[in-house]
């Protein structure tokens, strides 16, 4: 056994800086394409009730000047929303007008909730899927907010584990989720939307029964929001740091999830982009549960087909080929597999292959002396190929641990590599933090297998036949 300490990764943002927070950079430098963007004015539209349209309206308003942080001694965990306006953060501005507004009515959505849940949330699908068809229309619309209505009950079926979502869930059915079904049916639009609930504009709603949840403070709320319209608007919040001498990468992860009917186990594949870090997505074929190992496989020209996909997928976005490829990969990789990616590789004529299996299952735990948690970026090798990376943990740079529960180690696999452990630990840690939907620089998983799940849980209620967006910003 070593144990081996990772340096936090450098972010990087405008005109080249790089930091290791993405608030402190954003908040220092500005965002990644400050020198080459057009996304300065952001066009949204909104969906919802009158008094929530009004709300969302009022509170981006709001953000448009500093917001102040909850008080703690902890300045870089919580830090000032600098304000949303072309002469800070971002350096942007949000607008919108009355064409882009479309609202609901009240007694309809209150109506609804007095349905069964699933009955309920198909309904509230219904009402706002024809909002967005009418707001498709309209020209001069960069992103859709979503009003959620209060009263819509959640999922009650109990969920799939997340750390195994191949496996069939407890219950007979698999409800359906607003988030996750209007998600879908929004695929087929020309604008990402961005669903937010009455808590994050309404500081004093108070969520009912099960819906209550931790609150964030108003300057996280408006950090990560704000880092979602911009991103999803087509902006660069902040990207992978690369030297020269690196090889191009193109990050693909490989993930598995089961239909609405529970009866199938599909594939989904998420990109990640070295030079904007941006996603294609690529669905792939039917897997197949293994026997032996209970765990999802494809054959090997499925798994030639899928990585041959996402190439072509890559040659689009950039122009031409990538010298190397990182997949990783949630199950164990098969003979049959390796075969499969390896010919794709050879066929696309890859300078470089890389294939790292990145298993869900509990693994063991280091404990620091003292009150502190283990280190983020530590680093346990087990044997030459199987190893332990703590993505969550306690960060110098926040001076705490910033999470709730005893964090566990992300365990990963060396299954067909060049590169070293170490460095194969740093870009996990880079990964981590190529999320969005929040600010925080510790995220657990890296955003390959983040959005190839999330993608999933989506891309199940799409028909054999539905062509999925490619962008990733239409499903976080």
């Amino acid at each position: 056994m070593k144990l081996t300490f990772i340096e936090e990764p450098d972010l990087e943002f405008g005109n080249g800086s790089r930091h290791i927070d993405p608030r402190s950079g954003i908040n220092n430098y500005g965002p990644a394409d400050l020198s080459h963007t057009g996304v300065r004015t952001i066009q949204i539209g909104i969906v919802g009730t009158k008094e929530a349209i009004d709300g969302v309206k009022a509170w981006l308003d709001r953000c448009r000047e500093p917001i102040a942080p909850k008080e703690s001694p902890l300045s870089h965990l919580y830090l000032t929303f600098p304000g949303f306006h072309t002469s800070v953060g971002f350096r942007s501005t949000i607008i919108w007008n009355g064409r882009l507004e479309r609202t609901l009515d009240k007694r309809a959505l209150e109506n609804i909730a007095t349905l069964s849940p699933l009955q309920a949330v198909q309904k509230g699908v219904e009402l706002y899927e024809a909002e967005l068809r009418t707001l498709d229309e309209e020209p001069n619309c960069d992103v859709i907010i979503v009003c959620r209505p209060d009263d819509l009950p959640e999922r009650e079926e109990p969920k799939t584990n997340p750390d195994r979502p191949w496996e069939r869930p407890r219950a007979a059915s698999i409800g359906f989720d607003f988030h996750e079904l209007l998600k879908a049916r929004s695929l087929s639009g020309s604008r990402p939307i961005q669903i937010i609930r009455r808590e994050t504009w309404d500081p004093t709603y108070k969520p009912k029964g099960r819906d209550r949840r931790r609150q964030q403070d108003e300057a996280t709320k408006a950090w990560n929001l704000h880092t979602a319209l911009y991103y999803k608007a087509g902006g660069v919040p902040w990207r992978m740091t690369r030297h020269v001498r690196d090889l191009t990468t193109c990050y693909v992860g490989v993930a598995f999830y089961r239909s609405t009917d529970n009866e199938t186990l599909q594939t989904s594949v998420a990109q990640v982009f070295n030079e904007r870090g941006d996603g294609v997505i690529v669905r792939g074929a039917q897997a197949t549960q293994s026997k032996d190992d209970r765990q999802p496989h494809l054959t090997g020209d499925d798994a030639k087909d899928l990585l041959e996909q996402s190439l072509a997928r890559y040659r689009i976005e950039h122009k031409t080929a990538p010298a190397r490829v990182m997949l990783h990969k949630t199950s164990s990789f098969t003979p049959e597999e390796l075969e499969g990616f390896r010919a794709a590789a050879e066929a696309e004529r890859l300078a470089m292959l890389e294939l790292v299996w990145i298993p869900r299952e509990d693994s063991p735990r280091l404990f620091r002396q003292g009150e502190q948690t283990t280190l983020r970026g530590t680093l346990l090798s087990l044997t030459d190929t199987r190893h332990l990376l703590y993505t969550r943990g306690s960060v110098p740079f926040y001076r705490t641990y910033p999470g709730m529960y005893v964090p566990s180690a992300l365990p990963f696999r060396l299954v067909d590599v060049q590169s070293s452990a170490a460095e194969i630990a740093t870009e996990l840690l880079a990964l981590s933090k190529m999320n969005w939907n929040a600010t925080q620089l510790d995220g657990r998983v890296p955003i390959t297998l983040r959005t190839a799940d999330s993608i999933g849980r989506i891309l199940k209620h799409l028909g054999p036949n539905e062509r999925p967006a490619p962008r990733y910003a239409y499903y976080m």
